[in-house]
């Protein structure tokens, strides 16, 4: 599969978190950092997501906004 988001980021599946509505899913990428998304139920059952299992974080955004303290 291509995609022409270019931050496509590799992790394993922490958690997966199952709500009325959505699931939020825990990725722990390499280096130990974690990513959280918020995905419909249906989604994450036709994903098959299952603590675990490789999967990955695609992020495609016009805006990334960057703070410091």
């Amino acid at each position: 599969m291509k995609l022409s988001a270019r931050n496509q980021i590799k992790g394993k599946v922490l958690k997966v978190t199952r709500g009325a509505v959505n699931s939020e899913v825990i990725l722990e990428i390499p280096g130990g950092a974690q990513i959280v998304s918020i995905i419909t139920n249906s989604s994450a059952e036709s994903l098959g997501l299952a603590e675990g299992k490789t999967a990955y974080a695609v992020i495609k955004a016009s805006n990334v906004m960057v703070a410091v303290d």
